[in-house]
């Protein structure tokens, strides 16, 4: 079969189509025949070794697709069953070998490229909301990144728990893609400073929690936005890691709170990661879930793709076909 691996680090160059044998599923496991793979900013942080692993490196962690064959001791899942996942290395491929645990079978109404498009990102924005920072009725918060594929995500669930949402893009027709999410407030960042507008929005008084999957370009100003006690969230490297933070800061500005989340902290049993995917699938099927796929790439071209998302190019969620 046709993969994508990492066999040394570095650049969108380095992504080489291998042939690989398909793997057969062992006990526990399923093999899925993937109809598309989730693009996210953590693929490229393996590739470039931000995030050490040992090579080559089977790229890709989101995907979605049909039941092939069951290995044995599969309890409910059968050949013919569409399934989706995340956190399974090796997702850039034909075929995947899944643990049963680790994938839930899609519903009637949900497509597998929706299936992709929201596993890690929809999951991700799901606890930022629901648990990281539990947005309530009139909290404000701001999404950094807001037209991107958590950020459509995010917004549109900031709003179903009654918050005020400001977004964060760098173009008028990402503001656009936001704004219809349902962000109350759009920020051009590359023409106005995002910390001065959040103050003057809210009148001098700062927001409640902010979502930043930026970092490094925008930690201090988000910090900035803050109002007392309030939530400062890192979720993401996509300008770099943030600094070292003195926890003497964190008194300075107001006894804030600064955590860095990850979604398997979030998704550590069974349960959780179901009850997240149910309510996600369940909007989705409501209509209270719009999910946006931006582009779609052959496998062949995944090069391109990341190309285009670090260089800020893409909207909403970004799709590897194999």
């Amino acid at each position: 079969m046709k993969a994508i691996r990492v066999h040394q680090t570095g650049g969108p160059e380095v992504l080489t189509l291998d042939d690989i044998p398909t793997p057969e599923p062992g006990a526990g496991e399923v093999l899925v025949k993937i109809e598309a793979a989730g693009l996210n900013f953590i693929d490229t942080y393996h590739r470039t070794g931000l995030y050490p692993l040992d090579l080559p490196i089977p790229l890709g962690l989101e995907g979605s697709g049909i039941v092939e064959a069951v290995g044995t001791d599969v309890g409910d899942l059968q050949i013919g069953d569409a399934v989706a996942w995340s956190s399974i290395a090796g997702s850039y491929a034909e075929y995947i070998a899944a643990p049963e645990e680790s994938v839930v079978k899609l519903p009637e109404g949900v497509a597998t490229k929706s299936g992709a498009a929201v596993m890690l990102q929809g999951m991700t924005a799901h606890y930022l909301a629901h648990s990281t920072y539990p947005l309530k009725e009139g909290d404000t918060c701001l999404i950094h990144a807001a037209a991107g594929g958590v950020g459509l995500l995010l917004v549109q669930m900031a709003k179903k728990c009654g918050a005020r949402v400001f977004g964060t893009t760098s173009t008028p027709e990402k503001a656009d893609l936001a704004k219809g999410a349902g962000a109350d407030e759009i920020i051009l960042y590359t023409e106005q400073d995002f910390e001065a507008e959040v103050q003057r929005l809210t009148d001098g008084q700062g927001v409640n929690v902010v979502y930043d999957s930026v970092a490094k370009a925008t930690w201090e100003k988000s910090i900035n936005s803050l109002r007392p006690r309030g939530y400062m969230v890192f979720f993401g490297n996509a300008s770099g890691p943030v600094p070292p933070i003195d926890p003497l800061l964190l008194s300075q500005k107001g006894s804030i709170f600064v955590t860095r989340p990850t979604l398997g902290h979030y998704t550590a049993t069974r349960e959780e990661f179901l009850s997240r995917t149910q309510d996600i699938f369940s909007w989705i099927q409501s209509g209270q879930l719009n999910v946006h796929i931006g582009e779609e790439h052959p496998l062949e071209q995944a090069a391109e793709a990341h190309r285009r998302l670090e260089g800020r190019q893409t909207t909403g969620k970004v799709l590897i076909i194999p």
